[in-house]
C-alpha cells in the first residue's frame, strides 16, 4: 500500500500544481500521513479513513487562512490608487454643486463639504459611484 499512497501524493501534488486553486493540497497532506500509517502494517481501510477524515478536517480548518495568506499581496485597480492620493482642483467645488479634480494624470467629477477654490490641493477620502470624495489639505 506504500506505493499506492506515494501515487496518490504524486496525482494531487499535480492536480494542485495546475489548478492552483488550493483544491487538493489538504488531501495531499492527509494522503502523506495515510502513506506513512501504511509502513506500520495498520489495515487500509483505517488508512483510507484517515485519509478522509484528515482532508476535510484540514480543508474547513484551515481553508480561510490559507488563502488569506496565500493572496495578501492585494493589487490596486485603478479605481483604488487614486484613495489617499492627493490633487488640484481644476473647476470648483461648493457644498451643492460637483467640481472638477485632477488626480493621477486624470480630471474626476469631485464632491465634498464645504467650498473649495481652483487651484487647491485635495486629498482624496473615497470614491463615491464615479465621483471623488475629497476635503481640502491643510498648509
Amino acid at each position: 500500500m506504500e506505493y499506492f499512497w506515494f501515487v496518490m501524493i504524486l496525482v494531487l501534488s499535480f492536480i494542485e500544481l495546475i489548478t492552483i486553486n488550493l483544491v487538493t493540497v489538504w488531501f495531499v497532506a492527509s494522503a502523506i500521513v495515510a502513506w506513512i500509517l501504511s509502513f506500520f502494517d495498520i489495515p487500509f481501510a483505517v488508512q483510507f479513513a484517515v485519509f478522509v477524515v484528515l482532508g476535510i478536517v484540514l480543508l474547513i480548518t484551515t481553508r480561510k487562512q490559507l488563502t488569506k495568506w496565500l493572496n495578501k499581496t492585494k493589487h490596486k485597480t485603478n479605481l483604488d490608487r487614486v484613495l489617499e492620493m492627493t490633487g488640484v482642483v481644476t473647476k470648483e467645488i461648493t457644498k451643492n454643486e460637483n467640481g472638477e479634480v485632477k488626480v493621477d494624470g486624470k480630471r474626476w467629477t469631485a464632491v465634498a463639504d464645504k467650498k473649495i477654490e481652483v487651484g487647491a490641493t485635495v486629498k482624496i477620502l473615497r470614491i463615491d459611484g464615479v465621483k471623488l470624495v475629497v476635503e481640502e489639505e491643510k498648509d
